[in-house]
């Protein structure tokens, strides 16, 4: 899909908005969305800000994207911190996205590898490619470090 250091360097920017999430309180999930080479949506983990149950970084991303293009179809690439879950899964699809990479698996809730096999099920009008695995260490101790920082006792 893209070189690694490529793929990196996108990644290290969805890292940036997962950081972003962590600052405001929220789960620490990032996400860009690139078509060519160029960053065309940006999205974190917004659901405590908005009180939105719906507002997942890829959905966040999604809708930055859909505006800077000014269409629902979306031909690139996401970058995602965190496997995306069924809700951010289905809504790749119905964006008609062209590729996910995302840096590590979510056990709990992973829909595209864990789970289930959204982004590749051929009963699904449409299908994308997958990478997973990038910069995947970072990207857990992220989530690993939020939510050992909220389980310490409050004095």
């Amino acid at each position: 899909m893209f070189p690694p250091d490529v793929a990196a360097g996108f990644m290290a920017e969805a890292l940036l908005e997962a950081e972003l999430a962590a600052k405001a309180g929220d789960v620490p999930v990032g996400a860009v969305i690139v078509v060519g080479d160029t960053i065309v949506g940006r999205g974190h983990n917004r659901r405590e800000q908005d009180k939105d149950p719906t507002a997942h970084a890829e959905i966040e991303a999604l809708r930055s994207a859909s505006r800077a293009l000014g269409a629902w179809r979306i031909p690139g690439t996401m970058f995602v911190t965190l496997e995306p879950c069924a809700m951010c899964a289905g809504a790749l699809v119905l964006a008609r996205i062209s590729g996910l990479v995302y840096g590590c698996s979510d056990p709990k809730g992973g829909a595209v590898d864990t789970l289930f096999e959204i982004g590749r099920d051929p009963r699904l009008n449409h299908r994308f490619e997958i990478s997973s695995g990038v910069s995947g260490d970072a990207c857990a101790a992220l989530l690993k470090s939020f939510f050992r920082e909220r389980r310490l006792p409050r004095v």
